[in-house]
């Protein structure tokens, strides 16, 4: 009888959860609380750990209207400010089918990028920052969204005008009196396609990067399918420095994007 007792504790016991068990955050304690988080960290960082903080800001509406052209903005000054120099910053949409939407990394500039980009469903989206002393830190923003953005075409790709002004550079500099630095707000013409629409391969711009004339880069961007078509990307740049540069890139087809910018 006692050894009879003794066998069935021992199988209500196997199926208590330990408490360790119990309180395990599925999440990898991600504030915004993805279930990707834990898999997009081993994919992006590999075994390095991410500090999440407020000193990195995604800024973007709480819902999508337009899932096509989602607007964002990237800031990672506060934590520059603090002493980390920014090497690169990685904008990830956790539930898009393709998660990564680009990687900047400032160089000269300030790290502070605003530009828009396709969502197919609500998701938590997330910037990564590592600083010049190898450590990640994460802030991020959940974005609702009626969703369909990454498969469906672009306005440009549905009515054919793409080809007439693939690559077509517009450019401007403003005077940003707030901090003292110069606004550049690009354009590059460039259909974008994502590779989710039936009957049309993934298409778009691959690498961006401002040059000065001694040919050296003051930032450059690594872009991916989400991002919105026709890129409208504006950056900071230090108040002082040349007024000559040019923006020099290519896409997966290889077509090259060189076109002259001034100050």
């Amino acid at each position: 009888m006692a050894n009879r007792r003794n066998v069935l504790l021992t199988g209500l016991w196997g199926m208590v959860a330990l408490p360790s068990q119990a309180t395990e955050d599925p999440t990898g304690g991600d504030p915004l609380g993805s279930m990707q988080w834990p898999d997009l960290r081993k994919t992006y960082l590999g075994n390095a750990q991410a500090r999440f903080t407020d000193k990195v800001l995604v800024r973007a509406p709480a819902f999508a209207d337009d899932a096509l052209n989602v607007p964002l903005q990237i800031d990672a000054r506060a934590l520059q400010a603090q002493g980390g120099g920014i090497a690169r910053m990685i904008v990830i949409a956790d539930r898009n089918p393709i998660r990564e939407v680009l990687t900047f990394e400032p160089l000269r500039a300030l790290p502070l990028l605003a530009f828009r980009i396709r969502l197919e469903q609500a998701s938590p989206i997330r910037c990564l920052v590592q600083t010049h002393d190898g450590q990640w830190h994460a802030g991020g923003v959940m974005v609702q969204a009626a969703g369909g953005g990454c498969t469906v075409p672009g306005v440009t790709r549905a009515d054919g005008s793409w080809s007439q002004t693939l690559n077509q550079v517009q450019a401007r500099f403003f005077t940003n009196l707030a901090d003292a630095s110069r606004r550049l707000r690009l354009q590059v013409m460039h259909p974008m396609d994502t590779g989710l629409v039936a009957g049309i391969p993934a298409f778009y711009i691959e690498q961006l990067e401002l040059r000065d004339a001694g040919d050296q880069p003051w930032w450059r961007l690594a872009l991916h399918e989400p991002v919105s078509e026709n890129p409208l990307i504006t950056l900071e740049m230090p108040a002082q420095g040349p007024r000559e540069f040019r923006l020099v890139g290519q896409d997966n087809n290889g077509n090259r994007i060189d076109a002259g910018v001034r100050a």
